[in-house]
């Protein structure tokens, strides 16, 4: 929806500044802490919509148009009525407005960021502001000083750095021509917008932009001609935030480099860091993300000034900033790698739903998962190769903890024993877990990331059998090759909609997989003699199921289609595509069972 002032309980009220009419709408509550969203550029006040509809359900929000754009007028001349000083004054006013008595939390996006980092660092705002959430949007003072430290001090990276950002920073100079820009938005790229939104950023089709769009940009033009230059020749010495800040960061942003905002720390002490696999328009792509990181920013700030203790939180573990406050769900999360997967993604600040057919075991992985950093965590009991089951789990948990982020299919039964001693009941049962369950978990939950439409990642744990044949594990091998090949078209499928697939291909590691696995062909003294065995000889190797986790956390952060973790399995990958017929020697060899 981008109509904001069709939605239900919205007010909308006019703030006159500088000779200046400016927009506002209120959403929410007005007594709950007020949260101030700020566009940018060539948007209006709508970019906002879906996050503004969210966050109203705990906060009082308000959005404006900046002036010049949307249903705020425009100053009389353009020229010099768009600088850092009057955006501010406009910012005073709309927050005098709304909220008199009490700091708001600010949030900008693009423009929107860039002149609220001139609000959270001037001294006029202080004691207004209680938090500020910046996205694709870096202080024109800071990036004047990143600029002249890398010409003082040019090495090869930093020359490299200022070379990247330059032609990211194309627009910037076409938007600095005079009349050009302006022609071009009112005529054929203003009609185009909305299309090439849709190609480049996968903006979801529908309302927005909004009609007032042309007029928008081609005021919007002025933000950066009054500003850019003189900012960046004399950026300010005293720009230091004196408000805790949020930095969100769309690692796949087409306009700014994630090295601006290194050495961020100087300029904003508190500081928490996020990062996002989305491109620039993440209030679009990803308005889920963003109102869970907003809310818990500024519930976490609320708090604190009314004296409740901080919850024990792991914002300092090594994927924090990925990870924090995404749902994660994990199958065959009662043990071995499923639980130490469980854990990482605890550490990392992630909501985790354990899911395993041994209840005890995952209301265990649970509660050590809330223990050891996760904000929520929650245990299901269901058998992955049970359809319905699963089919059950996905309603449950998308209506009691929503659309899953990240889906890690882990669940799976070891079975050794020749092809001519295995039975179809054998076939049915290692195929129903070590594929079906996948599939099931596939389908019904990749299917839910798809109609969110806001991106995700699914972990297949496939292993190292998928590639490397052997005599003696027929039905497994199989099972995982059939994992490794359904990951592969399943990459294929969902990357453009933003969901990324990865199969993970452990090796020997040391788990309880082997003595619970069963043999085939022979009595149940031998095979319980093999599991002791084998039990064994993985516990010898002592390659840790945290190893795995920690490639899985890995895999999801930098989106790698397929993992081996183990020395052995990375061997076993190389010699498959480029040695097979050593691989299929070694197939024939007896195990030391």
């Amino acid at each position: 929806m981008t109509d904001l002032t069709t939605i239900h309980g919205a007010r909308e009220r006019w703030v006159r500044t500088g000779g200046i009419e400016l927009c506002v709408v209120e959403l929410g509550d007005a007594a709950r802490p007020t949260v101030v969203l700020v566009h940018g550029y060539p948007d209006s006040k709508e970019v906002w919509s879906e996050v503004a509809t969210r966050l109203a359900e705990r906060f009082h929000v308000v959005l404006y148009d900046v002036r010049g754009h949307g249903r705020s007028t425009a100053p009389t001349p353009l020229r010099g009525g768009f600088t850092l000083e009057k955006l501010t004054d406009d910012f005073v006013a709309v927050v005098d407005a709304v909220s008199p008595d009490r700091p708001v939390h600010l949030v900008g996006h693009d423009w929107g960021s860039v002149q609220a980092w001139e609000f959270v660092t001037v001294r006029r705002t202080e004691g207004r502001i209680a938090s500020f959430t910046s996205m694709s949007g870096p202080s024109l003072d800071h990036f004047g000083h990143w600029i002249k430290q890398r010409v003082r001090r040019p090495t090869p990276r930093k020359v490299g750095q200022l070379l990247g950002q330059g032609a990211k920073s194309w627009y910037v100079y076409l938007l600095h021509t005079p009349v050009l820009p302006e022609l071009a938005w009112r005529g054929p790229l203003g009609k185009r917008w909305p299309a090439i939104l849709e190609r480049t950023e996968k903006v979801p089709a529908g309302d927005y932009p909004t009609a007032s769009l042309p007029a928008d940009a081609a005021h919007g033009a002025w933000l950066y001609r009054d500003n850019v230059r003189a900012r960046l020749r004399r950026p300010r010495e005293d720009a230091y935030a004196h408000a805790p800040v949020q930095l969100i960061t769309p690692l796949g942003d087409a306009f700014l480099s994630p090295r601006l905002y290194d050495q961020l720390e100087q300029w904003a002490p508190q500081l928490t860091r996020r990062t996002l696999p989305a491109k620039h328009w993440v209030p679009r792509t990803r308005p889920d993300q963003l109102t869970s990181w907003i809310g818990e920013f500024v519930t976490a700030h609320e708090e604190q000034e009314a004296g409740v203790p901080a919850p024990r939180t792991a914002a300092d573990g090594p994927y924090a900033d990925r990870f924090g406050g995404q749902l994660v769900l994990v199958t065959g999360a009662g043990s071995g790698i499923g639980r130490a997967t469980a854990f990482a993604f605890a550490e990392a600040g992630a909501r985790v739903v354990a899911v395993d057919r041994d209840t005890e075991s995952a209301s265990r992985t649970a509660e050590m998962a809330r223990l050891v950093g996760a904000p929520a965590a929650w245990a299901e009991t269901v058998d992955v190769a049970d359809e319905q089951a699963m089919e059950k789990l996905a309603e449950k948990v998308a209506a009691e903890y929503g659309v899953v982020d990240v889906l890690v299919n882990n669940a799976g039964i070891g079975l050794s024993g020749s092809f001519l001693d295995t039975t179809p009941e054998d076939w049915r049962r290692v195929l129903d877990v070590n594929l079906w369950g996948v599939i099931h978990g596939c389908r019904l939950f990749g299917r839910q990331m798809a109609e969110r439409g806001q991106g995700g990642h699914i972990v297949n744990t496939a292993s190292a059998a998928a590639y490397q044949p052997s005599k003696v594990l027929p039905a497994y091998a199989t099972s995982k090759a059939a994992v490794l090949m359904l990951s592969e078209c399943l990459r294929a499928e969902l990357a453009g909609q933003g969901i990324g697939v990865s199969a993970i291909c452990p090796g020997l590691v040391n788990t309880n997989i082997t003595s619970t696995a069963r043999f085939t062909g022979v009595d149940a003294d031998e095979e319980k003699r093999r599991q002791k065995k084998s039990a064994r000889l993985y516990g010898l190797r002592n390659y840790p199921p945290e190893k795995v986790a920690a490639a899985i956390l890995d895999a999801v952060a930098h989106n790698k289609a397929v993992l081996p973790v183990t020395p052995e399995a990375r061997g076993a990958r190389f010699l498959s595509r480029f040695a097979p017929r050593a691989l299929r020697a070694l197939a024939r060899m007896e195990p030391p069972l």
